[in-house]
């Protein structure tokens, strides 16, 4: 799994700043306030974490990336009440907590594309978990067209951070349907005008599930009352998919 550098980082925190409102009161709706504190593993850079927190939510994060956890704590010095943050892989996690939730945003988990791997994330996640903690999981399916086609997709985009300076984006995604694998290159080039400033190179792989095939991996888990229902976002092809389950 990819561990985010600081240009993807800046990237993503100009590209996608906040979670929209209506994908914050969904888990407003579903995290339990009072039962005790929260888990986002793969939280990046907080993207729903802060908005959670802000809203008197008492959520720790986790995430891979030292840069991702960076952007994340700058965020959260603004925020009026404070969120411990943690620097470990979802499949090894082993936090000094336990939690009445878990809950991984925006397709994340599909970053984890060993299936031990994602078993192992699944079972560490449990063992965080007090009775009868909650599981929320947001997927994700790219659509057929998609999926068939036999070049690479090559996206170019760009973003002006505050600064004024601009971070261009160049990736090539390769897809590979029977395994249900798409694979990522991409390179961030960070100027000041027409000066380099800085660049990132960086490779990802995501996988995705069927609806029937992510319970069946959350169930052999260990967790109970496993249910498919909308999912918070609405992407912008393709379809996606929410999971709830207990511990």
């Amino acid at each position: 799994m990819a561990s985010y550098g600081p240009l993807c980082a800046e990237f993503y925190d100009a590209d996608k700043p906040v979670a929209a409102a209506e994908e914050v009161a969904w888990y407003r709706e579903r995290l339990p306030r009072d039962a005790g504190p929260l888990l986002e593993p793969m939280c990046g850079s907080g993207r729903l974490l802060v908005p959670l927190v802000h809203a008197g939510y008492n959520v720790h994060g986790a995430d891979a990336s030292a840069a991702m956890l960076a952007r994340c704590e700058a965020r959260l010095g603004q925020a009026p009440h404070e969120a411990r943050l943690f620097r470990q892989d979802v499949a090894e996690l082993n936090l000094p907590f336990r939690y009445a939730a878990a809950f991984i945003a925006a397709g994340s988990f599909q970053l984890v594309t060993d299936p031990a791997r994602a078993r192992a994330a699944l079972v560490h996640l449990r063992t965080h978990l007090v009775d009868p903690g909650v599981l929320l999981l947001d997927f994700f399916v790219p659509a057929d067209g998609e999926q068939r086609i036999a070049a690479p997709l090559v996206e170019v985009r760009s973003v002006v951070l505050n600064d004024g300076t601009r971070i261009a984006l160049r990736s090539e995604t390769t897809m590979y349907p029977d395994a249900r694998l798409a694979r990522t290159d991409s390179r961030y080039v960070h100027r000041r005008g027409h000066d380099l400033l800085a660049e990132e190179n960086e490779a990802i792989a995501l996988t995705w599930y069927a609806p029937e095939d992510a319970v069946a991996l959350v169930t052999a888990a260990g967790f109970r009352d496993v249910a498919i229902g909308l999912s918070p976002r609405v992407p912008a092809s393709g379809s996606s998919f929410a999971l709830t389950a207990h511990a």
